[in-house]
This record gives structure tokens, sequence and C-alpha cells, in this order.
């Protein structure tokens, strides 16, 4: 049974929550969080996920606010565990779809025909800020921290920044629920994806310039537990700075004819 959201911030009309396990955790799929902002009569779902996620996080906001009212929903991208459940909220819901322009036209392709329609705001490549109840949401440039077409959440009430799949570290939906307050010790859970995910220490570099400008106290990913108090985001960032990935640590090596076969039997392919 899936436990009450985290309360990440709440003042009397303004509330962020996070909902860390949602999914079962028999190793079928990735552990992911989704996250609802409430200002007063307003509320946003950022990153609602799969099919897999829909049933328990209708269930479960709609004891913090009520879903007929609910005015966006937002995704950092377009892939599978952050929007795969569209259809079911277009249906259920009158929401809007806040997506980057790169996604908007691909994003119908979650959905019956039609379901769309009127119903999806396209986002710059430089972002913008989103009215959200009395106050609004910044949509930070995020590109390539992984997609194409990415952006991060800035919410200036709260002070949190989601970060999407930047921060995101491999663990249990129970640990997720932990913020972190040192980084080192758990930069094993996090190095592994960020070398694959993120395409190169260029782009790092460029958005944490940017995001050094804000007056940030939590940053929260999509996946994993949040980077919580201002030692451990300093680190974090001066991490990113230094961390070789994706295109970085590619060559020829990586682009040959394969040779290895698949076993079918097996249901995956074979190790490299």
């Amino acid at each position: 049974m899936a436990q009450p959201p985290v309360e990440l911030y709440r003042d009397a009309q303004h509330a962020c929550l996070m909902f860390s396990d949602l999914i079962e955790e028999d190793g079928q799929a990735v552990q992911a969080n989704q996250f609802l902002i409430v200002d007063g009569d307003t509320g946003a779902i950022i990153d609602p996920g799969g099919n897999l996620a829909f049933n328990e996080l209708f269930v479960g906001m709609s004891q913090h606010f009520p879903p007929h009212k609910l005015s966006y929903l937002i995704a950092s991208h377009a892939d599978p565990d952050i929007i795969a459940s569209l259809d079911r909220w277009m249906t259920s819901t009158r929401a809007t779809l806040v997506i980057s322009r790169v996604w908007e036209r691909f994003a119908p392709h979650f959905t019956k025909v039609g379901k769309t329609e009127n119903r999806v705001i396209g986002v710059p490549d430089a972002g913008g800020h989103l009215p959200l109840g009395r106050h609004e949401l910044v949509l930070l440039p995020a590109h390539f921290l992984h997609s194409e077409g990415n952006f991060h959440f800035y919410d200036p009430v709260s002070r949190i920044l989601f970060t999407g799949d930047l921060g995101v570290s491999m663990t249990s939906g129970a640990q997720a629920r932990v913020p972190v307050t040192e980084l080192a010790p758990h930069l094993p859970r996090m190095e592994g994806f960020h070398r694959r995910y993120m395409v190169s220490n260029k782009i790092l570099r460029l958005w944490t310039r940017m995001a050094r400008q804000l007056d940030i106290a939590m940053l929260v990913p999509q996946h994993g537990a949040p980077i919580l108090g201002p030692v451990a985001i300093r680190d974090f960032f001066d991490w990113l700075d230094q961390l070789q990935c994706g295109i970085d640590l590619f060559d020829e090596a990586a682009y040959r004819l394969p040779t290895a076969r698949i076993d079918p039997a097996a249901r995956r392919g074979p190790s490299r």
C-alpha cells in the first residue's frame, strides 16, 4: 500500500507534495516521483507518470485537491514514465498539458484522437513564467538533460527546483522519501545514470551557470531522493561542472557492427 505523499512544502495557501512509491517495486519498472503543487484553488501535477501510477496518483491527489479543478499537467519531457498516462488524465480532468514545443505534436500519440485538441501549451525553448494561482512557476530551459526538449520547474514560493532526470538517484520509493543533505555518500546512486543519460559536460556547465542564479532550498528529481540545503546543492553543482558524460565518453568503439547474438528465451540481450 502506498504511503501518504511527502510534504515538501506547505503554508496557508501553497503546498508541494511528492508521491514516491505508487509503482510496485518488483523490478519491472523504475521508481518514479510524481508531484502535486497547489496554490489556493489552482492545482498542477508535474510529471504525472505512466499508467502504472495513474490510479494511485488520482486517488492520492484527490485527498488533497479536487481533480476536476486541476489546471495543468506539466511535463519535463515526453518519456513514457513522464506522460504515458496522458489519455487517462485528459479523460478524467479538464487540465491542459504543458510541454516543450519539441514534443507538442508527439504527445497526442499517447491519447485517443482529439483528446489533446486545444489542451496543449507548447513551451518555447527559452521557457517562461506560467501563472499558478496567485503566483507562478518558472519553466527553465534544460534541453539535452536528457531530452532534446526539456524543462525544469522552479517554484519561487517553496524555493524548490523540480529537475526531472537531472539529480536522479537509483533508490526505492521508501529511500526517495528521505532528503539527501550530504552529497558524497549519495554519489554512487547517481553517477552511472548521469554518465549515460546526460548529453555532455558542456551542457551541464551551461545549466549550472543558470541554476546558481536561483535561490534554491531543495532540488527534487523525478527519480530518487531530493537534495536539500545549500551545502548539498552547491556540491551537486560542483560535481556536475566536472562530470564527463554522454558524448564525452563515446568514441568509435561504441559504433561497431555487432557480433553478439540475442537470446529471445533470456528476454534480454547480451551485456557489452
